[in-house]
């Protein structure tokens, strides 16, 4: 395959994702202002009520990036990547919410700290533990993703049809989920985000090859199911996401999902390869610290400034805030955090590789290379 431009586009994709989930939080709930948010941002409350809408965009872009960025990898290769892009940053945002929290409960309480140890693991979700960062639990979406993927797909080598089939079973199990109702199933063919993670695998092998009925009817039908979903995520959840007492309308939500679906459709099929503006890929690796520091520790400073200066001001500000938090802490503590972590889990699969192949055929040990500095993998 001839090399292809980096996806600047991507990269700001994500972070107007990410913009969409702070807005949200921000000026759409009434958790940080001790007041109706409908009060006190009118007009613009009626738009970032869609805001959490920015998590299913997160997990279309996720299906094109993991698929993208697994080819060719092996399984072992394929886990550390994984692991090194993900965990650092999330310890780090954490620890920080914690610290945050418990000095200052005012919006979140810290249950106690072996919870704070369990999210960790980033498994909490999957032990009913209380996530100390309510955005946390869509990073359990995100893992049980890459599990099924790596051990379906990645594990005996990603290509084309090792891809569609992939798209293929989840989703008929998706669908029989949804006529046999069963917990266990649900857990793992997660209905309401499978046609998002789907979409993305089938418009990155459009990027890769080139479009065709096959990968067009894969898009067609996860875009259908995911308008449906996202409509019963109105529904079910419209209330305790938006703090309001008024059932909202579906189709912003809808809207929302279309114009993500038609974007990266549109980076699929090349048509913003030369957009290679150098502040979309910056700001893209900002956006998963951004992601995970904005809410709790946001939320918690929002309501201790309030008062002192206008909302949509402090807002503003507060975002700003957050930006340069996450900044800091991708370029100072991320990024060796995951250099190290990177070499460490590079040498414990060299150990595992060679301490499990007969003892005739293990090859002569040699030392790793030095890790050059690396520019953090988009989720």
């Amino acid at each position: 395959m001839k090399r292809r431009p980096r996806l600047a586009v991507l990269d700001g994709m994500r972070l107007a994702a990410a913009l969409l989930v702070v807005f949200c939080h921000y000026t759409a709930s009434d958790d940080a202002w001790g007041s109706p948010a409908t009060d006190l941002f009118p007009g613009l409350h009626d738009v970032t009520q869609y805001g959490w809408v920015g998590v299913e965009v997160f997990f279309l872009i996720s299906g094109f990036v993991i698929c993208m960025s697994s080819w060719g990898k092996s399984f072992g290769d394929f886990v550390v990547s994984r692991v090194t892009r993900l965990y650092p940053a999330y310890w780090i945002a954490v620890v920080l919410a914690a610290v945050v929290v418990s000095l200052w409960p005012a919006v979140r309480q810290l249950n106690n700290w072996t919870e704070a140890a369990v999210n960790l693991t980033m498994l909490q979700e999957g032990l009913g533990v209380h996530s100390t960062d309510g955005v946390y639990w869509t990073l359990f979406v995100e893992l049980k993703f890459y599990l099924l993927f790596g051990l379906f797909v990645v594990v005996r080598g990603v290509d084309y049809r090792r891809c569609v089939m992939f798209c293929a079973l989840w989703t008929v199990a998706g669908l029989a989920e949804q006529v046999a109702p069963n917990k266990l199933l649900f857990m793992w063919t997660e209905p309401f985000y499978s046609p998002y993670f789907c979409a993305g695998i089938a418009l990155y092998l459009m990027y890769r090859f080139k479009p065709t009925a096959l990968l067009v009817g894969i898009t067609l039908i996860s875009f259908v199911l995911a308008e449906y979903q996202v409509s019963h995520r109105v529904a079910r959840l419209g209330y305790d996401t938006t703090n309001v007492d008024h059932r909202i309308a579906a189709w912003p939500a809808q809207l929302i999902v279309a114009a993500a679906f038609l974007l990266l459709t549109l980076i699929a099929l090349g048509v913003f390869d030369r957009i290679q503006w150098r502040w979309l890929s910056t700001a893209g690796a900002l956006t998963y610290p951004l992601y995970l520091l904005h809410q709790d520790i946001g939320l918690t400073a929002l309501h201790a400034l309030k008062g002192r200066v206008g909302p949509l001001p402090l807002v503003l500000g507060m975002i700003s805030a957050m930006m340069l938090l996450a900044y800091l802490v991708q370029r100072f503590l991320e990024r060796p955090l995951s250099s190290a972590l990177n070499r460490a889990m590079k040498s414990g699969m060299a150990e595992l590789r060679y301490n499990s192949a007969p003892a005739e055929r293990r090859p002569t040990r040699v030392q790793a290379p030095a890790e050059p500095e690396r520019v953090p993998e988009p989720v």
